[in-house]
């Protein structure tokens, strides 16, 4: 069966880098879109990232651009999330996502047919 398995998550300071990682298996995303979501404690789950299946177009939120990095690697089916100059404000748990078959970068949750377990990240003061 399809799983989107995330890894890298954990604490670190202000100003710190984070990279995560998302392993996909049970079937290729290479004409997918792939992104990432976060979800902070009573909020509702947000948009953080996209790549398409090409990796020529990515898309970004408003609160991340210039921080974060998204790339993906199609022969390995994975994606990535490079995360610099980490706020308090980015902790939440971080989910990856796939689409079905797209050529579109979406970011909107119900555009995402596959979602991982989720990935705690802690940004501390």
């Amino acid at each position: 069966h399809v799983q989107l398995v995330e890894a890298g998550g954990g604490l670190v300071q202000v100003g710190g880098s984070l990279r995560l990682s998302c392993a996909a298996s049970g079937r290729t995303f290479i004409r997918s879109a792939m992104g990432w979501f976060r979800q902070a404690p009573g909020k509702e789950r947000e948009f953080v990232a996209v790549s398409s299946w090409t990796g020529i177009s990515t898309n970004y939120a408003d609160s991340v651009k210039g921080r974060f990095t998204i790339s993906r690697d199609n022969l390995k089916n994975t994606v990535s999330l490079q995360m610099n100059s980490l706020k308090p404000e980015d902790t939440a748990v971080y989910y990856c996502a796939a689409t079905g078959i797209t050529p579109r970068a979406p970011n909107r949750v119900a555009e995402y047919d596959y979602w991982g377990q989720g990935t705690q990240v802690t940004v501390s003061s």
